[in-house]
């Protein structure tokens, strides 16, 4: 395997409907900027409550890519 170097950001992601959603959208609109996406690491989640509803999902993410000079 040649060597790679990977660079590692952390971003956050909501949806209305669940966890699993707010995790594609965050893919979904890093990918139109950054190339070679490897690797989403759920580091937290939680959802927003309103009137004892649940109003959001919230899910925060480590997302590696590959780094090019």
């Amino acid at each position: 395997m040649p060597e790679s170097v990977y660079k590692v950001i952390e971003l956050v992601g909501t949806s209305t409907e669940s966890w699993e959603d707010a995790i594609k959208t965050i893919v979904s609109k890093a990918s139109e900027t950054l190339h070679d996406l490897r690797v989403a690491e759920v580091t937290q989640m939680d959802v927003k409550i309103e009137d004892g509803q649940v109003e959001a999902y919230r899910v925060k993410v480590k997302l590696s890519f590959k780094y090019r000079d």
